[in-house]
């Protein structure tokens, strides 16, 4: 994750991505930098212009939100029903 974090800061700041400048980064973060990582995300990121594929981003990170909020509505009464039935059948066990 941080390799995409030192990708995003040089693009903010008008910076090149090559792997020289994400290793920087990186290390001044002072975590371990991992070649074959550097390698993989900056041959990932050559031709990609990186302004269209965040705004795309932004927008289908906000579409889903609101039908997961309601799964979860939907499966908690669910969740308390298998407790009541299970609470039910041992209080009949002891009659």
């Amino acid at each position: 994750m941080e390799y995409i974090y030192a990708a995003l800061l040089l693009h903010k700041l008008g910076k090149e991505v090559s792997e020289s400048t994400v290793k920087s980064v990186v290390a001044a973060t002072g975590a371990n930098v991992d070649d074959s990582k550097v390698k993989s995300l900056v041959a990932s990121l050559k031709g990609v212009d990186i302004d269209a594929e965040l705004a795309n981003a932004s927008l289908v990170s906000a579409a889903p939100a609101a039908p997961a909020a309601e799964a979860k509505k939907e499966e908690a009464p669910h969740k308390e029903e298998k407790k009541k039935s299970a609470a039910e059948g041992l209080a009949s066990l002891f009659g």
